[in-house]
């Protein structure tokens, strides 16, 4: 005798068979595309197919180094950015100390902080040397430094890497700081143009050094425009820009060196460095010849 028919669900067991499996009190109408579990519309999480629920969205999601990986590799000028922002914070704190700074007037941060001969001599603050290269007359000063930082750590931090670019831009400070202190020891100087026009150096020597013709880049005429201001404008310090331009473009042979002279990889990394240390003993012994 065949069995009868089972009775049909009641409204009771069907709830319980599809209720949320994180609140079992409320009904799971749509299901996980992932693993299929029921659940209600808070314990789902919209997916680029379908939806997941919360144990499966969080089970797709990256670790936290591949996370940073990511990030990483979303901040193609990171080096930039912060030593911008670093610019920045200085100025301010300047301008709120002393609201004249605004205007390029000099106060008491500068006369602690720029670089000046018989200080770092006499005093031996040789913390002058970097400390000046974030110190900035009046806002036309750190926009102008800062915009040029900006267009060219674009260009150039991708290229040669957070570590190679940020070792370039202090040989191009301290080398900035080192002509400043040649050429006018006893004149108070800032700014982050010695290491701007270092990059500039940089760029301009590793095209030459690559075959192609800097001049017809626009790094060729970036430089030649800013040599001319830096000789047509009075108070703007031509040692430091000189001496800036040079420390990138020594570093240049062998941060920007062609293939072809299968330079170790260290020597990359060894060439701006070196070049940070003679610009370090020509600056402390400027200083010193000025007293």
């Amino acid at each position: 005798m065949p069995l009868p028919p089972p009775p049909p669900a009641t409204t009771s067991d069907t709830h319980a068979a599809h209720s949320c499996y994180r609140h079992p009190s409320r009904p799971g109408g749509r299901q996980c595309t992932r693993c299929g579990k029921h659940a209600c519309p808070e314990c789902l999480v919209q997916a680029a197919v379908g939806s997941h629920c919360l144990d499966c969205a969080k089970a797709s999601r990256p670790d936290v180094k591949t996370r940073a990986v990511f990030w990483n590799a979303r901040q193609p000028a990171l080096v930039t950015m912060v030593i911008i922002g670093l610019n920045v914070i200085a100025f301010l704190a300047t301008v709120v100390q002393n609201s004249e700074a605004l205007a390029g007037r000099v106060t008491r941060a500068h006369l602690e902080y720029d670089l000046f001969g018989p200080s770092v001599a006499v005093n031996d603050e040789w913390y002058r040397l970097v400390t000046s290269g974030f110190m900035h007359f009046g806002i036309i000063h750190i926009g102008f430094n800062m915009y040029l930082l900006y267009m060219l750590g674009q260009m150039l931090e991708p290229a040669l890497g957070r570590v190679k670019f940020l070792l370039v831009y202090l040989a191009g400070l301290l080398g900035g700081s080192a002509g400043a202190l040649l050429i006018e020891p006893n004149a108070l100087s800032a700014g982050a143009s010695g290491a701007v026009f270092g990059l500039m150096g940089l760029a301009f020597v590793g095209y030459y050094l690559n075959g192609m013709n800097p001049m017809n880049t626009s790094i060729g005429s970036l430089l030649i425009m800013n040599l001319f201001i830096t000789f047509l404008i009075p108070r703007i310090s031509i040692g430091g820009h000189i001496g800036g331009a040079a420390a990138g473009a020594l570093c240049a042979l062998t941060v920007m060196a062609p293939r072809h002279r299968q330079l170790p990889k260290w020597a990359s990394y060894a060439g701006p460095t070196a070049v940070c240390a003679i610009a370090v003993v020509v600056s402390l012994a400027a200083a010193n010849a000025s007293v």
